[in-house]
């Protein structure tokens, strides 16, 4: 597991907590420290704080998910928001948890994340019939033929896949694409239309299904 939290005191509790279980730790006390670390390597789950010298948790949050990296993030911070928790989880944090915590809770939360990725950690190809998403090389694959995608086309195939068979609204998309910077113009029914392009058009069966006034799901 990657901590990243710049207060000492913080990561010695947690340190001294888990120096006797099965968690290995690996530690940073910046954000581009964190950044560098999870872009190096791969972890089952990164605890990180909000508030963070340098690179804040949610931007460094946001970066590995442009990156496709898909380690479960859980937030630590003093901001119990709901705003707060709510620009969190749009940057693709997975759980949240605000200080002061109970340290047994902090555990609970990471074996919970850890299993609900298969135990396998660190998720590198998602897969839904016979659609394949690599999130390391960002390349896409329909029935064995590979499909180049826009970086944003990428995005919205990615948490399409991720939450299949259930209905991503578009207020979930646009929060992903563009945070709080909101396009005046309807560029997501554009994007949309290029991505069925790419992954419907060509093949005999259309997965991407439009859910009218809520959003989009993949076929199951």
């Amino acid at each position: 597991m990657l901590l990243v939290e710049d207060s000492k005191n913080v990561a010695e509790v947690i340190f001294d907590y888990f120096e006797e279980s099965a968690i290995t730790l690996d530690y940073a006390a910046t954000g581009t420290s964190g950044l560098n670390l999870a872009r190096s390597k791969k972890y089952d789950c990164i605890v990180m704080d909000l508030m963070l010298p340098g690179l804040d948790g949610l931007k460094v949050c946001e970066l590995l998910r442009e990156d496709g990296n898909n380690t479960p993030i859980i937030m630590l911070t003093a901001r119990d928001t709901d705003a707060d928790m709510l620009s969190g989880f749009k940057q693709g944090a997975d759980d949240y948890i605000v200080k002061p915590f109970n340290i047994e809770l902090l555990e609970a939360r990471i074996h919970s994340l850890v299993k609900r990725y298969s135990g396998q950690g660190y998720k590198t190809i998602l897969a839904s019939g016979d659609l394949k998403l690599d999130l390391t090389t960002h390349q896409v694959w329909r029935n064995g033929n590979e499909i180049r995608l826009s970086p944003s086309c990428f995005k919205i195939l990615q948490v399409l896949m991720e939450r299949s068979p259930e209905v991503v609204t578009r207020e979930e998309i646009e929060g992903m694409l563009w945070q709080d910077d909101m396009p005046d113009t309807d560029i997501l029914r554009k994007h949309i239309y290029q991505l069925r392009l790419k992954i419907d058009k060509p093949f005999e069966d259309e997965i991407i299904e439009t859910i009218p006034k809520v959003g989009y799901r993949l076929k199951s």
